[in-house]
């Protein structure tokens, strides 16, 4: 990978299915705006209501048909894990999932509602109904959840001069074909409980309020998700962040690992929350700055090369929901 440019690697990732993917996003926020109740904004990993003494959160996954039809199974394993991951990512803890299935007769859906009990169980978080058609001609998944949270984790709250740091459970395999990183299945139920478990204490114990879950974008696509919604941007530096012996770079830049997250930190909290990922034997680094402006920059050694700059060009188009107030803390 050492052969290849910088400016080559940045040209790749904009290239990438994974950013073209997001970038869909901006497309569909103006649709939704003036829909969502005031004080909630649209674009973060889910939707935080103000309840009570807290939040209740809100979010919902669907999978591409290829994929369902691919791996069954997996794709009903990941209906779930994907949605935890994300009441994890904003500081909250799932409460239960529910699930929209169409598939054909018999037992075509049975690997696919197999997979989401496996997750079920390993995630400890119930599924408590749904929706079923057995009558179209092809297996079509969506599954949404809820949660809560006492202090939030947000993509809305970034700070200039903090260190963007990424934590990233190595402790897996790539699920080939695809740019997925399996560090979930088959671990101990218990491990991967503990292991998000260090989301909300984070937030709870003030030690970030700025978070993300690496998606599909990859660890570099994602942060310009969370840079965008924060109104800033940054260097990156894609040699610092945490990935697995034996693993080109840019394939890895361009993974959705299974457990992988993104934080803003302040200097006087990084030792902790470095301290706390690693004694869960998850890798974690700060892999860059945040910095006042809207351009986010690559460094690689001595070279460095403009990404993306928000005034230029919108990622996902959520610089007008931080202005209109969104669900940050």
């Amino acid at each position: 990978m050492r052969d290849t440019t910088l400016e080559a690697l940045a040209e790749s990732l904009r290239a990438s299915p994974g950013f073209a993917h997001k970038r869909d996003i901006e497309g569909v926020l103006p649709a939704l705006r003036g829909a969502a109740p005031s004080g909630v904004a649209i674009g973060d990993d889910c939707a935080a209501i103000p309840d009570g003494d807290g939040y209740l959160l809100f979010a919902i996954e669907g999978f591409l048909n290829q994929f369902v039809e691919r791996e069954p199974w997996f794709a009903g394993y990941c209906g779930v894990m994907v949605n935890v991951s994300d009441i994890y990512a904003m500081g909250g803890r799932p409460t239960a999932v529910v699930d929209a299935l169409w598939s054909r007769g018999g037992e075509a859906a049975t690997p696919v509602l197999e997979g989401m009990a496996a997750a079920s169980f390993a995630y400890g978080v119930p599924i408590v109904g749904g929706h079923s058609n057995r009558r179209t001609d092809r297996e079509q998944l969506s599954v949404a959840i809820v949660g809560r949270a006492r202090r939030l984790l947000t993509s809305f709250d970034a700070r200039p001069g903090q260190h963007l740091v990424a934590a990233i459970d190595l402790r897996g395999r790539f699920q080939e074909p695809y740019a997925y990183w399996n560090a979930s299945v088959g671990a101990s139920p218990e491990r991967l409980r503990a292991d998000l478990e260090i989301l909300p204490t984070l937030a709870e114990d003030g030690l970030a309020m700025a978070a993300k879950d690496i998606s599909m974008a990859g660890v570099v696509g994602t942060a310009l998700m969370l840079l965008e919604c924060s109104g800033i941007g940054a260097v990156i530096d894609v040699d610092l962040v945490p990935r697995p012996d034996g693993v080109d770079l840019e394939r890895w830049l361009g993974v959705f690992p299974s457990y992988g997250f993104l934080l803003g930190v302040d200097d006087a909290h990084l030792d902790a929350v470095l301290a706390r990922f690693a004694a869960r034997g998850i890798a974690c680094a700060a892999i860059g700055r945040t910095e006042a402006g809207s351009a986010v920059t690559l460094r690689r050694g001595a070279e460095r090369v403009a990404l993306w700059d928000f005034e230029q060009e919108a990622f996902i188009g959520c610089s007008e929901e931080r202005n209109r107030g969104g669900n940050h803390a």
